[in-house]
């Protein structure tokens, strides 16, 4: 049968329910799909040589003849060795090959093939071990540029090369053309096919240049497009105009001055509350920089308006936090407070249900429970979001569609973001930056420290409770055996710390006279609230946790964080952890504990220990990492990109924004006959994130 982008990968050859489920792991169900899976990397295997002359550190491919039958031996079980003498006009060597049987058949006495990989062994005992072998006549993975494809369980390189060849081959030609043709012209972009076809087999290295700059454009352009259009369709919406109330009536009932920065988002805040549009403004702060008090103003200039404030926190013990901090604060002013997570159940839920409707309540904090459908609100006029990394668009909107009109909208975020980024993955929402620290916080001391300081380490643990701190221990991995989180479906990395077991080890054998909890994500929220609630009320001396920790409830008194394999996480959730503590008036410790032996990982370590400013550190993240590491499960409202790396295309996505510019400013709403195709993908690229166009 003929393939068409729309042929699901069963009709493939050697595709069954298994391969196809295993496919489907990676997104791929149809051919389509194939085509729009890019490689992450690429094998050079052009470069070809004689038997006598093949270097012994670089693979190579070479022309070769099978000389005798292949010979199977097994050595033991689960263990069977294929061996064969392989000639050219130079000489000989011997072929080996690991649990690969069927060689024993498929090479062929007197036939010639083309094998790839390393020779080695000196002339007269040369040798290769698991090379590639192709018939000579039949070459498709050899004397060419190879994809290097990401894979998963039951998904090899070869076998999704293979299939996307296939899809190459038969369907390049399909690949629908959405740039307008005037402005592929203008920058110098290959056309639709050629980019498919070079991306994944690409003729050399030029021609993979000029595919990626195309595919790279293209998807930036189509993210610059869309950003544009829901900022457009925000500006022309009618939002609640607040009136202005004097901010030192506000900021009288603190009992602390607020920062330059603090009051310069809230004339921010002001401004966009009081312009008739309505606010959609992402407030930005490491931790400790104050963003609960700028939510606290806009639920106060909301009360005075006559409207209702929602602020929805991503975990119970955070919102309880909020709940407790801004409850006193608030209520001064006469506003009143609720609070509502799944922990609020029966009667005191429908109370706060009832309240919420009748108009009772001016400001109710919550969990995902605010998004539940018996809440509904008399007049909501702010939605505030805090962790906003932990929230989608999808679950936003839910809560602003409980307002009659289009209510403002703040959302928080302790995750900096470099500047640039942030204009791009938050292009519907406007900008601010919280970038001072209340006086008074001392830095946290960070260290990165080898195995060879362990015992040391405990001592220190053991030091500072006898202070009467208390620290956090942080492991990568929940249970032994599972997979590191960098490297999923990847061989269980033996190394890790695992929680489970690792607090056990701690309590029986390190510190059996200290108390020691665990937390992790696999536990129920109840169970782990009792564990946090504890180590809050200091019962608990240490606590052993995954990064389930790392948005939580604030303990002064923990004055240690411990990150163990830290060479496993991002820069970025390190420098999270470390916001843990540092939060009481004691000098606070950050080790950082790594066995690596790179030292490239362990300079991108040191950076934590050298600074505690948030955005520089976002910024040597994304410089090393890329964008992805920020947010984790793609929970944060920016489409996935297959190709651009918003780090490394710095330069094209400038041009990308700069075309994006220019054409919407001729077409606003793409609704040109000519831009049909166009606007439909970039609803296409947006629709993980529901309808956000309609």
């Amino acid at each position: 049968m003929s393939l068409t982008l729309k042929t699901g990968v069963e009709a493939l050859p050697g595709v069954g329910p298994a391969r196809a489920k295993a496919l489907a792991r990676l997104g791929l169900t149809t051919v389509g799909d194939l085509l729009n899976y890019y490689p992450r990397d690429y094998e050079d295997r052009r470069k070809s040589a004689f038997i006598a002359s093949a270097p012994e550190d670089l693979p190579v491919c070479l022309t070769l003849m099978v000389a005798e039958p292949p010979r199977l031996s097994r050595i033991r079980k689960g263990l069977e060795l294929v061996k064969v003498r392989l000639v050219d006009d130079t000489g000989s060597l011997t072929a080996t090959f690991f649990n690969q049987g069927y060689l024993k058949d498929a090479l062929r006495t007197g036939e010639t093939y083309i094998c790839f990989g390393k020779v080695e062994g000196p002339p007269g005992r040369r040798q290769m071990t698991n090379p590639v072998c192709e018939r000579a006549d039949r070459v498709r993975f050899t004397g060419r540029i190879l994809p290097v494809y990401p894979l998963t369980h039951g998904v090899s390189n070869n076998l999704l090369a293979g299939l996307t060849l296939r899809c190459v081959e038969e369907c390049a030609d399909q690949a629908e053309e959405c740039l307008p043709q005037d402005l592929r012209q203008a920058h110098q972009l290959a056309e639709a096919e050629f980019a498919i076809r070079n991306v994944h087999f690409p003729a050399d290295e030029d021609a993979l240049a000029v595919a990626r700059r195309r595919l790279i454009f293209e998807e930036l352009f189509y993210l610059t497009c869309g950003m544009a259009l829901l900022r457009t369709r925000r500006d022309k919406a009618a939002g609640l105009l607040f009136r202005p109330f004097p901010e030192e009536d506000f900021l009288n009932l603190l009992p602390f001055a607020l920062t330059g920065a603090q009051r310069r988002v809230i004339g921010e805040m002001t401004a966009d509350l009081t312009s008739g549009g309505p606010m959609n403004r992402l407030v930005q702060g490491d931790v400790g920089s104050g963003k609960t008090m700028l939510a606290a103003y806009g639920a106060w200039l909301a009360a005075k308006n006559g409207y209702q404030c929602a602020l929805m926190a991503p975990t119970e013990l955070l919102a309880e936090q909020h709940y407790r901090s801004l409850a006193p604060l608030l209520e001064q002013a006469g506003l009143r407070v609720g609070l509502l997570t799944g922990a609020v159940k029966g009667k005191a839920r429908k109370t706060v249900y009832a309240a919420l409707e009748s108009g009772e309540l001016d400001l109710v904090i919550g969990t995902h429970a605010l998004l539940s459908e018996g809440v509904t609100f008399a007049r909501l006029g702010l939605v505030v979001t805090d962790e906003q990394h932990r929230f989608g668009v999808g679950q936003r909107a839910t809560l602003a569609a409980k307002a009659d009109g289009t209510p403002h909208v703040l959302v928080m975020s302790a995750t900096p973001i470099p500047r640039t980024l942030a204009l791009i993955i938050y292009g519907d929402l406007d900008v601010s930056v919280v970038d001072e620290l209340p006086p008074g916080r001392s830095p946290v001391e960070t260290y990165v420290v080898g195995e060879d300081k362990r015992q040391r380490m405990y001592n220190f643990v053991r030091k500072l409770v006898g202070e009467g701190r208390q620290a956090y221990i942080v492991c990568p991995a929940v249970e032994e055996g599972e997979t590191d989180g960098d490297n999923p479906g990847g061989n269980p990395a033996a190394d890790l710390k695992a929680a489970v077991t690792y607090a056990q080890t701690l309590q029986t054998q390190v510190f059996p006279d200290l108390r020691v909890g665990l937390v992790h994500g696999k536990m129920k929220s109840k169970e782990k609230d009792t564990v946090m609630t504890a180590f809050a009320a200091g019962d608990l001396d240490v606590l052993v946790s995954t990064t389930v920790i790392e948005v939580g409830v604030d303990v002064p008194n923990a004055a240690l964080m411990i990150v163990e394999n830290a060479d496993r996480f991002g820069l970025s959730q390190l420098h999270q952890l470390r916001g843990r503590v540092g939060r009481g008036k004691h000098q606070s410790y950050c080790v950082l504990v790594t066995s690596t032996r790179s030292q490239d990982s362990r300079e991108r370590l040191r950076v934590l220990s050298k600074t505690n400013d948030g955005f520089k550190i976002a910024e040597e993240d994304l410089r090393l990492r890329g964008p992805g590491d920020f947010f984790g499960s793609r929970q944060h409202g920016l489409p996935q990109l297959g190709i651009a790396d918003l780090a490394g295309d710095m330069r094209v996505l400038k041009e990308a924004q700069n075309a994006a510019e220019e054409l919407l400013r001729a077409d606003p709403g793409l609704t040109e006959p000519e831009h049909t195709r166009l606007l439909a993908r970039v609803k296409k690229l947006f629709s993980e994130q529901g309808d956000v166009f309609n």
